[in-house]
């Protein structure tokens, strides 16, 4: 007795329509939920199911037939008392001793609407997204043009300047214009990953020859900064593979080039292993070390994240949009790969990539599916000085700093009498960032000469750095 009235007070309660019919398809119970949702200001006893669900429940020749059968949950229509309707899940169970039927259905009619509006928002959010796409491709191919007209009238004006100052202003205009394409370039990557209408290219190409070329794009930047640069390409890494080049190249100019801007004193590593291979497809793991700044590990994050960058000091101070680590991402997925970073804060950091590649067709190899692996070591692993601790090299003072500091002086007093400012300012804020903790009359000749480099005053720069050398000759004695 107890259990029936629990039963009886569940289905009062309920919030679906309950709904309880005998063999002959009369209504002999309904809970407060159906009388409300279907308009009924009194019980609805006596009334038939069909008046509620037309057509569900058919007698002939002393058999009943109900739909949906039995323990089936369907989508149906239920009909209020002033012939409105609206969509239900139902389900119906017969209790086979006594023969009467229990239905229980409850209101979509809320669900339905909202993923109606769930899916129009859907709609035209993407619409949104391919209008946006569109109209970044179009803006950025027609920035290219006139950014293009200028370099190319630039170049044609380098061979007959004589005048040196204007030669190094046209020289600046020509280094914008190719920062400015790299920027363009970026944009357009980034508007056809983000619509899904970037394609891979892949073809047989030379690994080494492509190594080779990125590395004498970079080598020259990264040896101006006094930087050692070590590039290693390990024996089991096949003479020629198939693969996208372009985009190869692209994910390692990228990161060293960021190595290289966030780097003032050290090394920066490049080394390629093959880890895996699988029939005709080989694993290619590239590893780019650098001894810079390094990222807090909170940051790490935010790398590869569109249009994001550790903190706004670092746009202003660095340059970059913070599109380039969320393209390489996506073109490293794209090559069935992954990326990663480790780092600390001032102890340098280490990106590594994987990639996959075809053989060359070309090529007769008896290597089994884990043969000739080579895993990739372990951070550190290379050489302590990978990721070696630079605390001591930017601590005033140690021995490691003052031997940095007369090479970067040396280099700093070339650059002035060759009046190479640009050279100048770079070597300037490797030293400013070597006397960050010195003492006060360093620090001030520091940025007395820094203000003289950026005004390009030759008399100021040369007191200054003879008053610089000075202080940190008396340093060392």
């Amino acid at each position: 007795m107890f259990r029936e009235d629990l039963g009886m007070l569940l289905f009062d309660n309920a919030l679906e329509i309950v709904l309880v019919f005998d063999d002959h398809g009369a209504i002999t119970y309904d809970n407060a939920a159906a009388r409300e949702k279907l308009g009924y200001e009194s019980d609805m006893c006596g009334l038939s199911i069909n008046s509620v669900f037309p057509g569900i429940f058919q007698k002939e020749d002393g058999r009943q037939s109900v739909l949906p059968t039995e323990n089936e949950i369907r989508r149906m229509t239920a009909y209020r008392k002033n012939q409105t309707c609206f969509p239900v899940d139902m389900k119906i169970i017969q209790e086979q001793k006594s023969g009467i039927f229990l239905c229980v259905a409850n209101d979509v009619l809320e669900k339905e609407y909202l993923s109606r509006n769930l899916e129009q928002a859907k709609q035209e959010a993407e619409a949104a997204l391919r209008v946006k796409s569109e109209f970044v491709a179009n803006v950025t191919h027609e920035l290219r043009t006139p950014v293009n007209g200028i370099l190319g009238h630039i170049r044609e004006m380098l061979p007959e300047e004589t005048e040196k100052e204007k030669l190094r202003k046209l020289h600046l205009i020509e280094r914008c214009c190719e920062e400015m394409n790299k920027i363009i370039n970026n944009i357009l990557d980034f508007s056809k990953l983000e619509a899904g209408k970037f394609v891979l290219e892949p073809r047989r190409f030379h690994f080494r020859n492509m190594i080779d070329y990125v590395v004498a794009n970079h080598k020259g930047r990264i040896t101006e900064k006094g930087l050692d640069f070590f590039v290693t390409v390990s024996p089991n890494v096949p003479e020629y593979i198939v693969g996208d080049e372009l985009r190869i190249v692209q994910i390692l100019n990228n990161l060293l080039s960021n190595a290289q801007k966030f780097t003032s004193v050290g090394k920066i590593t490049l080394e390629v292993v093959k880890t895996s291979q699988m029939k005709d497809s080989m694993e290619l793991f590239f590893l780019v070390g650098d001894t810079g700044i390094g990222i807090a590990l909170e940051d790490h994050d935010k790398l590869f994240q569109s249009f994001s960058q550790v903190d706004a000091s670092t746009s202003r101070k660095y340059g970059g949009t913070g599109l380039g680590l969320s393209i390489c991402r996506q073109l490293v997925e794209l090559m069935g790969g992954s990326i990663d970073v480790q780092s600390e804060k001032g102890k340098g950091t280490m990106f590594t990539f994987s990639i996959w590649a075809k053989k060359d067709p070309e090529e007769t190899d008896a290597e089994s599916a884990t043969g000739n692996m080579a895993m990739p070591k372990p951070m550190g692993a290379f050489g302590s000085s990978v990721l070696e601790d630079t605390e001591d090299t930017f601590r005033y003072g140690t021995a490691a700093n003052l031997d940095v500091l007369q090479k970067n002086m040396s280099k700093l007093i070339l650059s002035v009498e060759m009046e190479n400012w640009e050279k100048a300012e770079m070597f300037m804020e490797t030293i400013r960032q070597l006397t960050a903790d010195a003492p006060q009359e360093v620090a001030r000749a520091v940025l007395r000469l820094k203000m003289a480099i950026q005004k390009e005053n030759y008399e100021k720069a040369s007191t200054g750095m003879d008053a610089l050398k000075g202080l940190i000759e008396g340093q060392e004695g």
